[in-house]
């Protein structure tokens, strides 16, 4: 999944109504720990993908094009620095259900 697209989440804090955080599963706290999951995998997937951009760049040479390859590094790096926060996208997608979740204890009961 390339958090590239994440066009439609704001980049910035946005005031939440705390009770649509917990309309899902009716626990506002159970919520919370899902979309704190869910922002942990986002943030490793956000990390891994940036880290595989910028390993075409590692170079053991030499070279004049270092200069144009430092400038597109620094390009790439900006351009995740100016993607919506691993949180922000988790919530965006706790509150547009494109989050599949499931707690074992309550299909017990």
């Amino acid at each position: 999944m390339s958090h590239a697209k994440s066009n439609a989440v704001p980049t910035s804090t946005v005031t939440r109504d705390l009770r649509e955080l917990d309309v899902a599963t009716d626990n506002l706290y159970e919520s919370i720990v899902i979309i704190s999951k869910r922002a942990n995998q986002i943030g490793v997937e956000i990390k891994e993908e940036l880290n595989s951009k910028l390993a075409e760049f590692a170079s053991s040479n030499d070279n004049l094009e270092e200069v144009f390859e430092n400038r597109e590094q620094i390009e790439i790096s900006k351009h995740y620095e100016r993607l919506p926060k691993a949180t922000l996208i988790a919530i965006d997608e706790f509150l547009n259900d494109k989050v599949y979740f499931r707690n074992p204890s309550k299909e017990q009961e």
